[in-house]
């Protein structure tokens, strides 16, 4: 067998395979044989539910024998070993993921030299999981050989191989399900839902704890992008296949992402067939043309949502039928690496905005500050949070997890530790000479006065910023500025996550976004944000010459 060293599962030139319509499979040293046995099987089954009940020779695509040729082809039974642990892919709806996995765990279960050994196939819901196991018992069904040598249970849901006691069998994905399972093969189907379930990175690391004892074992993850951004263990899946996919990771890991390359446009129907590799076998592109046309009638949100379902969109700033008009460009004037140390650098002046710090809120802080050189607003956050607002937004915990993760959240461990270190960074600020005043919400504002005071910022520097519709003009500033391109930001996912959380209410002739309009959704940094922009539009002067400071 050839030395691991040579195992590179990059494919770094991705983007020009799939616009090539070429296969993403890197090119590696397979396991010939064991392939072509596996090829023999999985084609010889027949699809249950298609007019004719085709074999899979002639209806599978060429990137599900792709997976195939990977999955066996990384496994060297004489040497009891497999390069290759873990498989990513993300495929659009419609292009038959899930019964192409059904027949890849029937084959392995089929293959395996294993006594007994354990196959499972692990979704979010029950319907999920019937669609892959009723996909399973249908081929049995249809072959012959099949239908003499398995043993079919629907209660409970197992395929049992007679020869070998090898079995195929739907576990619920919950830790006390899974907890003792030894799986020679794993089906992990619809992981960006499954990542929405408590304890679901437990879930998953005993999938992975009870496959090491099984040199064999493999897991394949199958799925759609998400519906809303990626969050929990959807997320850190997805951000290491893109990392072993572009060579930036070493990893026992093959991924197949089928999403569209930098800079080509996802509503143009032109491009659609290089995410859905199943077209023209279990899908026609040319008729989702009349599905987007009625998704973008239908508004904005079901837009993104089918652009995401159907050609793997990520979304990013989950816009709505209420959106705020800023969200349209923030992404796009976002800047990765802008710390506030490198924030204060470029700026004559800045002023600070801070919102929020109820339990069942964030704390937010904004640092905007006025780039000397292009008078371009710069913008720099941060958020704290109680324990007790993540016990209260289950929903959203995994979530709340990564923006802290990314360094854009603090979890406050225990009081007054939000107040303290919100100070001890207007300090900073206020070191540097550049700070011009802090605005905050009038209501409610005695710990956080306590705090600016205890670091000699009070007085006139500390001023109140009226909320709700008086808040108009700051949030048009911005629109405006976002719009004109004269306006950056750190490219926060916590922010991203905040300018899609934002919802406009009218408000006589001017506009209001309220944390009541955002529903479980926080937005507490961005309405720091608008607090900090409301100073800067008032154009102050710097406290120091540029001369004085620059060079």
């Amino acid at each position: 067998m050839p030395a691991r060293a040579s195992w590179s599962t990059a494919c770094p030139d991705w983007q020009r395979r799939i616009k090539r319509g070429q296969s993403l499979l890197p090119n590696c040293p397979w396991n010939a044989p064991l392939v072509a046995r596996a090829q023999l099987m999985f084609d010889a089954l027949q699809l249950p539910d298609v007019p004719g009940v085709p074999r899979l020779a002639e209806a599978a695509g060429p990137w599900q024998h792709d997976l195939l040729k990977a999955i066996f082809g990384s496994y060297f039974p004489e040497k009891g070993i497999r390069t290759v642990r873990e498989f990513g892919v993300m495929v659009p709806k419609k292009n038959a993921k899930t019964t192409g996995g059904a027949g890849i765990m029937l084959t392995a279960m089929m293959l395996t030299p294993r006594p007994r050994a354990e196959f499972l196939i692990v979704a979010p819901t029950q319907e999920v999981s019937d669609v892959a196991f009723g996909q399973a018992v249908g081929m049995v069904q249809l072959n012959p050989t099949l239908r003499r040598v398995c043993h079919v249970q629907h209660n409970p849901r197992k395929i049992t191989n007679r020869r070998t006691g090898a079995f195929l069998k739907v576990k619920s994905f919950t830790p006390e399900v899974v907890t003792g399972s030894k799986p020679a093969g794993v089906l992990l189907d619809e992981i960006h839902v499954t990542a929405l379930k408590p304890n679901a990175d437990r879930v998953i690391g005993q999938l992975r704890g009870g496959m090491v004892s099984q040199p064999e074992a493999f897991m394949l993850m199958i799925t759609t992008q998400s519906e809303r951004p990626p969050a929990g263990v959807f997320r850190a899946e997805l951000m290491k296949w893109r990392a072993v996919r572009d060579g930036k990771l070493a990893a026992p890991v093959l991924p197949l992402l089928y999403e569209l390359p930098r800079g080509l446009d996802w509503r143009d129907p032109e491009t659609w067939w290089m995410v859905n590799p199943n077209n023209g076998f279990s899908l026609d592109v040319a008729r989702l043309v009349d599905d987007y046309e009625s998704a973008d009638v239908a508004g904005i949100e079901e837009l993104r949502r089918w652009a995401s379902q159907h050609l793997n969109v990520e979304i990013g700033v989950a816009l709505q039928s209420d959106y705020w008009a800023g969200a349209e460009d923030w992404e796009a004037q976002g800047i990765p690496g802008l710390t506030l140390e490198k924030l204060l650098e470029r700026s004559d002046l800045v002023e600070i905005g801070i919102d929020g710090g109820g339990k069942r809120d964030m704390l937010g802080l904004a640092v905007l500050g006025r780039d000397v050189m292009t008078g371009d607003w710069l913008l720099w956050t941060h958020a704290w949070a109680w324990p007790s607002m993540l016990a209260y937004n289950k929903a959203e915990i995994s979530r709340y997890h990564d923006f802290a993760g990314d360094g854009d959240l603090t979890v406050m461990k225990d009081n007054g530790q939000d107040i303290r270190e919100l100070a001890a960074i207007c300090a900073a600020v206020d070191a540097s000479g550049k700070l011009d005043k802090v605005g905050i919400d009038p209501a409610g504002v005695g710990d956080i006065l306590d705090g600016l005071a205890a670091v000699d910022i009070s007085g006139d520097r500390v001023v109140g910023i009226p909320q709700g519709w008086r808040l108009s003009g700051a949030i048009k500033t911005v629109e405006r500025r976002l719009a004109e391109g004269a306006f950056w930001h750190h490219a926060s996912p916590l922010m991203n996550w905040c300018v899609g959380n934002a919802r406009v209410e009218p408000a006589g002739n001017a506009i209001k976004i309220t944390k009541q309009a955002a529903g479980s959704g926080k937005i507490d940094p961005l309405v720091a944000t608008f607090m900090a922009a409301a100073l800067l539009a008032l154009n102050p002067q710097p406290r120091l010459a540029v001369s004085d400071w620059i060079g």
